[in-house]
């Protein structure tokens, strides 16, 4: 009777075990992760305002403004359905240009400004980051030149 006591006590600590595990795992693949967004959907509210995300279109042609400090750039980012203005400071990618496809992660501001602490450009000219292709392709305004490779 008492190693049946004895596995029973086993079993349910290794239960215990495995569920505590589980749980860290899943908190830190929660906290990690990050969503995709179009400007369209950061409009209509659906994106989160107190945690990092990703927001990608193109980045609208005539928006892009470099302050005095020569890091920080604003730009404006399209899914040529709506925009969401963007603030970014560092260095950028070198193909970073208006009318390009562009993905920025970072957070959004209680005023609407989308504060990026990472951006991410096309780097070829078949290629658009898939995220900002999709949004495109929702928004029913790509043409041919632009379409992914990747599927």
């Amino acid at each position: 009777m008492k190693t049946r006591h004895k596995r029973i006590a086993l079993i349910a600590g290794g239960l215990a075990v495995l569920g505590v595990a589980t749980a860290l795992v899943l908190s830190a693949f929660q906290s990690n992760l990050l969503f995709f967004f179009t400007p369209t959907q950061v409009a209509a509210g659906e994106a989160p305002q107190e945690r990092a995300f990703r927001v990608g279109g193109m980045v609208q042609t005539g928006s892009v403004r470099r302050e005095g400090d020569g890091l920080t750039v604003n730009f404006v980012v399209t899914d040529t359905a709506k925009t969401i203005p963007v603030s970014y400071t560092g260095i950028l990618p070198d193909l970073f240009s208006e009318g390009k496809g562009v993905v920025a992660q970072g957070k959004l501001d209680p005023d609407g400004l989308f504060r990026a602490q990472e951006v991410l450009a096309k780097h070829d000219e078949n290629y658009m980051p898939r995220e900002a292709q999709h949004a495109l392709d929702q928004a029913g305004k790509t043409s041919d030149a632009t379409r992914s490779q990747y599927p």
